[in-house]
C-alpha cells in the first residue's frame, strides 16, 4: 500500500471510500505473486548476526574481541540529540544504552544483516522483459516487506533464543507491532543513527558480502536492496529516537572521533545540520 501511496491501516483500507476497491485488488495481486514466489522458491532469505563485548566511552561504543576488553576491535560512533527540551528528558545518544567502560560493567551489543533480495533481479528482469512494470514494482515491494518481516523475526529470535535476555516473552501480533518488547534494533541511516557511513564498520565486522552476499555501494546503500542491517541493544530502557539537528561543535567532535575531516561529516549529515 505504501508503494502505491495508499494511506490507511490494514484491513480498514478496504473500506476507504476513495480507493478501497483499488486497495483490495492490489492486495489480491500481491498475494498471488507472493504465492508464486513461494511455490517457485524464487527468493532466498539469509541472515547474519553476531554479539560482541562492548562498553561506551563518551558517545562512542567500543567493540572488543575478547572478554579481557583490553583492546578495542573497532568503534561505533554515535550522535547525541542537541536541542533544548521543555521537559526534563535527557538528550539521548545510542551510546547511553551501553554500560560505560568506567563503570567496569561487562556489557554487550549485537549487530545484524538480513536480506530477502537474493533472486529478485531475475524476477524483476522477467517482468521488465515482458513490459510488466506493475508486477516489477510489486516484486520489489514484496521483497522489501519480506526483508522487514525477516528483520523482525530475527530480532525476536535474538531476544528469546540467541541472546535470550527475554526468554519468556509472550507478545501477540498487535503488541509486537507496537514494539512492546525490550530492546531496539536501530539502523545506520535512520533517525537515531543518521550517519550511513557507520555501516562500513558493521559490514566489515560481519564480512557480510563473503558470508551472505550482501554488500555496500560507494554511497553506502545495501545490495541487494531488499536488505536490513543494524544493531541490537538489550537495555531495558532503550528506545527509538531521532537525533534531529546538531550544531558545529558536535560535528567537529564527531569528525575528531571518527578521524575524518569536518567537511566529510557535513556531507553525510547534511539533513541534520543546524547551521
Amino acid at each position: 500500500f505504501q508503494s502505491w501511496e495508499l494511506k490507511d491501516k490494514y484491513p480498514e483500507i478496504f473500506n476507504n471510500k476513495d480507493y478501497g476497491t483499488e486497495a483490495k485488488k492490489l492486495f489480491d495481486d500481491a498475494q498471488k505473486l507472493l504465492d508464486t514466489i513461494i511455490r517457485n522458491k524464487s527468493l532466498t532469505a539469509k541472515s547474519l548476526i553476531a554479539f560482541y563485548p562492548a562498553n561506551s566511552v563518551g558517545d562512542d561504543i567500543e567493540i572488543y574481541d575478547t572478554e579481557d576488553r583490553d583492546r578495542a576491535l573497532c568503534i561505533f560512533h554515535t550522535l547525541r540529540q542537541q536541542f533544548d527540551k521543555k521537559s526534563k528528558n535527557e538528550n539521548l545518544a545510542l551510546a547511553d544504552f551501553i554500560a560505560p567502560k568506567s563503570n567496569e560493567i561487562n556489557d554487550y551489543i549485537g549487530i545484524f544483516v538480513v536480506t530477502t533480495g537474493i533472486g529478485l533481479e531475475n524476477i524483476v528482469k522477467t517482468f521488465e522483459d515482458n513490459h510488466d512494470d506493475y508486477n516489477s514494482i510489486m516484486a520489489k515491494s514484496l521483497a522489501d516487506r519480506l526483508a522487514e518481516a525477516f528483520a523482525e523475526l530475527m530480532h525476536e529470535k535474538t531476544r528469546k533464543e540467541f541472546w535470550g535476555y527475554t526468554k519468556n516473552e509472550t507478545l501477540n501480533n498487535e503488541e509486537l507491532i507496537k514494539e512492546k518488547y525490550i530492546g531496539i534494533r536501530p539502523a545506520p541511516g535512520y533517525p537515531a543513527c543518521p550517519d550511513h557511513t557507520e555501516k562500513r564498520t558493521l559490514f566489515n565486522l560481519l564480512q557480510s558480502e563473503k558470508n551472505i552476499g550482501v554488500s555496500l555501494t560507494e554511497n553506502f546503500a545495501m545490495y541487494p536492496a531488499a536488505s536490513v542491517s543494524g544493531f541490537y541493544f538489550a537495555h531495558s530502557q532503550a528506545k527509538y529516537f531521532g537525533v534531529g539537528k546538531i550544531d558545529k561543535d558536535q560535528v567537529t567532535d564527531y569528525a575528531r572521533r571518527k578521524g575524518i575531516n569536518v567537511s566529510e561529516v557535513e556531507k553525510w549529515l547534511k539533513p541534520n545540520l543546524a547551521y
